[in-house]
């Protein structure tokens, strides 16, 4: 680690033990007592800086709450060593009055590791249906008993009503038509205008997080990439990041170019699927089927050059497990080549279809205020006048040299996470034009042998941009190199909240579209 620099540190009256670990990012890490916990939420808030994550871990016979967040001087990292002991650890100050996002993320920890946030006004389980009963929590360090008793379900969550006249409630889900992930939406309507909704997620809780700690750290990055299959780049390489900044090891730079041509590549293909679906929503079967093709040639592409149609288990601690010759390379030049003449041509058609701007323009709109009070991030917070983008800022190797050109509107409506999903694709297209032409030489993984757990405890992040925003994972190892805490975040976290403010007003058949131009995760948030 580094230690604290004052010029370039943020913070450092607040937090004189502050220390940057050995990031390609500018990654910061410290303890806090309870006062500047709260001191430090309130002084990041009021800077712009926004939060990313909430998580506790258990260290030895103590808890401690961990909070992430994003301001001028990169990702900040604190924690908080809470009073009590494991069975009861106590509490911690509340952060949803600064930032509304963090309300199910205390929720949900609340739900794995114990400790409460004081004075939280919701404090309904979010991850627990009902069914974990008594005893320890899932991450707490003796876990749940193989073969406890579950308790009985209970009949309903108690979602909050809404009261007037001619006012009633639609439940969709959890189960949906198709290969749809579950997750439950409640809505409060009059007539077909929706007054409010409230969802309920949770119900692919899998026990990743804890999964983690049984996994030796050069294996886990498997894990990792599985959390959200349509995000498996950005995931692996969020972990191989983090135990590489905790670990000291310093990625072959033909790795970390080979890394971004797969970012990239996984950002194209949700877009494209995507952007047939959001036409197909609004009655433009033609826009699914052009677009539908376009993915299933880039998937089988990927295939042929990274042997996995997601180019899953490709990126692995200290580089990647596959190098690309220069026939590849030149296959995948053509194809984005091809794949933008095709997507300029269909992007004229959305453009000038009347029946679907008429279903786009105005619908499901997020201001730019709105956006900035709840956090709203990733392509949807550039749809709404929010221009974050960590591949620009504050950027790491091969982007500071790729000089990313951000996307973005004001507009927040479909229309314009539309026009972003276009802007990106493209943008993804010229950047891999790129890489392909200027990939360095050398070495595509660091011998494992050549990097070893350091003989102490170490923590490390990794910070990395996927397609539908900020995926994070913060990872911690003890003094025999075992992994003691993998904390995992999806930008869906912050989004999904959004999405019930931003049908509101809408009627309810609006909904699907709504709801596809955000896509948000239901796996990557149900760890």
């Amino acid at each position: 680690m580094t230690p604290l620099t004052p010029s370039t540190a943020p913070f450092p009256e607040l937090l004189p033990e502050l220390q940057r670990l050995s990031a390609p990012l500018p990654i910061w890490h410290g303890r806090v007592d309870a006062a500047r916990w709260s001191a430090l939420a309130g002084e990041v808030a009021d800077g712009g800086g926004r939060l990313i994550s909430v998580w506790a871990l258990q260290r030895g016979g103590t808890t401690a709450v961990c909070a992430a967040y994003g301001v001028a001087q990169g990702l900040l990292w604190v924690e908080l060593a809470l009073d009590g002991g494991v069975d009861d650890p106590g509490s911690y100050p509340d952060l949803s009055a600064r930032f509304p996002c963090a309300a199910r993320l205390q929720r949900a920890l609340a739900d794995l590791s114990g400790p409460r946030a004081a004075g939280q006004a919701d404090t309904r389980a979010w991850l627990d249906h009902g069914l974990w009963g008594a005893g320890p929590k899932p991450l707490a360090a003796a876990g749940p008993p193989a073969g406890a008793p579950l308790a009985t379900l209970p009949a309903d969550y108690p979602f909050v009503r809404v009261e007037g006249d001619g006012v009633h409630e639609i439940a969709v889900g959890p189960v949906h038509a198709g290969i749809i992930e579950p997750g439950h939406f409640r809505f409060s309507v009059v007539g077909e205008k929706v007054l409010r909704l409230e969802q309920h997620l949770g119900y692919l809780h899998k026990g990743i997080e804890r999964r983690f700690t049984e996994l030796a750290p050069f294996d886990a990055y498997r894990l990792a990439g599985r959390i959200s299959g349509d995000s498996t780049v950005a995931y692996a390489w969020a972990y191989a990041m983090a135990l590489e900044s905790a670990w000291g090891c310093a990625v072959p730079v033909r790795a970390r170019w080979l890394r971004a041509l797969m970012l990239e590549r996984e950002r194209v293909a949700n877009h494209l699927g995507d952007l047939g679906a959001l036409g197909n929503d609004a009655a433009l079967g033609f826009g699914l089927a052009q677009f539908s093709r376009l993915r299933e040639d880039w998937l089988r592409l990927s295939a042929e050059v990274f042997g996995h149609r997601f180019m899953m288990d490709c990126i692995v601690p200290g580089g990647v497990s596959v190098d690309v010759a220069r026939a590849p390379l030149r296959q995948i030049a053509a194809q984005c080549d091809a794949v933008e003449r095709e997507v300029l041509r269909l992007r004229q058609l959305y453009d000038e279809h009347s029946g679907l701007q008429d279903r786009f323009l105005t619908t499901g709109r997020v201001t730019p205020e709105l956006a900035q009070r709840l956090g709203l991030t990733g392509l949807a917070g550039r749809a709404s006048g929010i221009a974050r983008d960590l591949r620009c800022d504050p950027g790491w190797e091969p982007y500071r040299e790729l000089k990313v050109k951000i996307a973005g509107s004001r507009d927040g409506d479909v229309a314009a996470r539309v026009a972003v999903r276009f802007d990106e694709l493209l943008e993804s297209l010229h950047l891999m034009l790129k890489l392909c032409s200027a990939l360095p030489g050398g070495a595509t993984r660091l011998a494992t042998a050549a990097w070893l757990a350091p003989g102490c405890a170490a923590v490390g992040a990794g910070w990395v941009e996927g397609w539908r925003g900020e995926v994070m994972v913060a990872l911690e190892t003890g003094d025999d190199g075992r992994i003691v805490r993998c904390h995992a975040h999806d930008p869906s976290w912050q989004n999904w909240p959004v999405l019930e403010h931003a049908v509101i007003g809408n009627i309810v058949p609006d909904f699907p579209l709504i709801n596809k131009s955000f896509n948000l995760s239901y796996s990557g948030v149900d760890l």
